[in-house]
């Protein structure tokens, strides 16, 4: 007979003591020790009348081609690869309010008029607030929904009704009676995300968790979540703005890179399939403002870049990003003092990336140059010209990764000319390419100034 025991899971790792300590062995954390109730069998070893089963040669396994389930959500679709795979799990994080279940009952939605079988099971709200909600969103009616937060009642009900999609709105919701923990409780979560894969692999239900997060930002719940699922989406975005950016954090039928582009509107979030002429619109003549064409995934995007330099009496003058690593910000602002002679050493620099949008690859790392050193000598970046490439420490310029798809995207959105790392080439129906050398060389092409003009003095550049 089964009886319950006490154990210590850590939150972070999912790793189980004894006892409480102070610091998680697994992960060495500090405090992430929660105490939980778990069942466990009296008898050690395995579980009397179970039978070994033979294991069979890997290149005898017959591979079944499933065809992807189309959201029905472009920008959807493209961050999942190419739509759902059949019994597959993703789970779906994202801040209070950024649109996780509007997202994701508008694709159930879809699903449903294209013909398959979509069920929505709510934990947070009633049958009455979902229909007010698809009412909103229009399309929406034939959804089947179940109120339900019992983990044996929602597993019963997907092996026996079988649907094509299932969205769980949320895992932390759910609760296993056999359990002693409440719920959202490591234990909990960890014993739902585990019952809810095994039903999605057997019955063959794309499953899709909706997932709550931190106040860091991440995924809720211990990290063995994460590792279950076979993908993981982070919406990004403020609520009080009408922009959102969906990521895959990791996808095992795709790529991590790919991004998606939603707007809030009043009939639920639609998909911006042109996010270049939505964040790359800058003021010609405005300083402190530089076009980036940054790359995400197989997406070129057009973004503008801001910066402002103050003068500070601070001892230690503030270096804040905010779209960018401000350590990223930081080592570019030590290079343009260096070796572009563009004194910061006693001015605060903000950098901020327009429409809530974030960078993280280092073709960008050219127009912030360009666009703190037009924020400091005063003078805007000439009209119609973009930017990309990789600044090194040496104050060279490195190349950018598929230059071509970068510059195909300038010329649409109407650029002129684009500076970048010497060596860059372009189709014939590409904006011209001001190639460079040094940062010094693109900074003085960026702002139309002669190479040989310094912004400041040998000296008060090395000072800063």
């Amino acid at each position: 007979m089964a009886k319950v025991v006490v154990q210590f899971c850590c939150s972070e790792c999912g790793t189980t003591t004894g006892r409480w300590l102070g610091r998680c062995p697994g992960c060495g954390a500090f405090g992430t020790l929660v105490e939980e109730l778990a069942g466990r069998d009296g008898g050690p070893g395995a579980a009397p009348g179970i039978a070994a089963r033979a294991p069979e040669r890997l290149g005898d396994v017959r591979v079944e081609e499933g065809e992807r389930i189309a959201t029905g959500v472009p920008e959807l679709d493209r961050v999942l690869g190419g739509g759902l795979v059949p019994a597959s799990l993703v789970l779906v994080g994202g801040e209070p309010g950024v649109g996780k279940s509007t997202l994701l009952l508008s694709a159930l939605g879809a699903i449903t008029r294209s013909g398959r079988r979509g069920l929505l099971v709510t934990g947070e709200e009633s049958v009455a607030q979902v229909r007010l909600r698809a009412r909103r969103l229009t399309g929406a009616e034939e959804v089947a929904v179940l109120a339900e937060t019992s983990l044996d009642a929602v597993c019963a009900t997907l092996e026996a009704e079988r649907p094509d999609v299932c969205v769980v709105d949320s895992v932390q919701t759910l609760h296993a009676s056999d359990l002693g923990s409440a719920p959202g409780s490591v234990a909990q979560v960890r014993e739902a995300a585990g019952r809810l894969l095994r039903v999605a692999k057997e019955a063959g239900v794309a499953t899709i968790l909706v997932g709550h997060v931190t106040k860091d930002g991440a995924v809720a719940g211990p990290r063995v979540l994460e590792h279950l699922v076979d993908c993981v989406l982070q919406f990004e975005g403020d609520r009080y703005h009408e922009h959102r950016i969906l990521r895959a954090i990791k996808n095992r039928f795709g790529s991590t890179n790919e991004l998606g582009v939603f707007e809030m509107t009043g009939e639920g979030l639609v998909g911006v399939p042109d996010p270049s002429r939505l964040f790359g619109r800058a003021h010609p003549g405005e300083v402190g403002s530089a076009v980036a064409c940054a790359l995400e995934g197989t997406r070129p995007l057009m973004l503008e870049v801001q910066a402002l330099v103050a003068p500070t009496d601070l001892a230690m003058p503030r270096r804040v990003g905010t779209g960018v690593d401000p350590k990223r910000l930081a080592m570019i602002v030590a290079v343009l003092g260096r070796h572009a002679r563009v004194p910061l050493g006693s001015a605060d620099v903000f950098v901020n990336v327009a429409g809530g949008v974030r960078i993280d690859e280092p073709g960008a790392d050219l127009a912030v140059a360009l666009a703190v050193a037009s924020a400091q000598r005063g003078a805007p970046v000439r009209e119609g010209m973009a930017a990309f490439g990789e600044v090194g420490l040496t104050g060279r310029l490195r190349p950018a990764s598929q230059a071509e798809r970068r510059l195909e995207e300038c010329g649409k959105l109407g650029m002129s000319a684009v500076v970048a790392p010497a060596g860059t080439r372009g189709r014939r129906a590409s904006p011209r390419v001001v190639g460079a050398e040094t940062l010094r060389e693109a900074i003085a092409a960026g702002l139309g100034e002669p190479v040989g003009e310094p912004g400041a003095p040998a000296a008060a550049a090395s000072a800063g």
